[in-house]
């Protein structure tokens, strides 16, 4: 099991957006994560900055990897991308956070 982490930008005043779409996220995208090996996934908010951090287990990093040439993972990334910063093709552009101290 590998802990990562990233971070992401939320747009500004989508705070509740952003949080209604995650109580409401697609099952198709749940079950997707979850066969891919994700789990103890939390997305964190600092409202300061809009950033969002979040981090997740994982077990497969291919299978995570893999994840960007799903379909409906790529309908979600659109279906964000208006109140999340994006590339021009919907992705979240994300930033890779490496780990310089856990405590068990």
């Amino acid at each position: 099991m590998e802990r990562v982490a990233f971070k992401m930008v939320l747009r500004p005043g989508c705070t509740a957006e952003y949080k209604r779409r995650h109580e409401e996220i697609w099952p198709e995208i749940s079950s997707l994560l979850k066969d891919a090996g994700v789990s103890d996934y939390s997305i964190y908010l600092d409202e300061q900055t809009d950033t969002l951090f979040a981090t997740m287990k994982i077990t497969d990093r291919d299978a995570v990897d893999a994840l960007s040439d799903k379909k409906v993972m790529r309908e979600w990334w659109k279906y964000m991308s208006d109140i999340t910063v994006s590339d021009a093709e919907g992705v979240p552009i994300l930033t890779t956070l490496n780990e310089l101290f856990h405590l068990i």
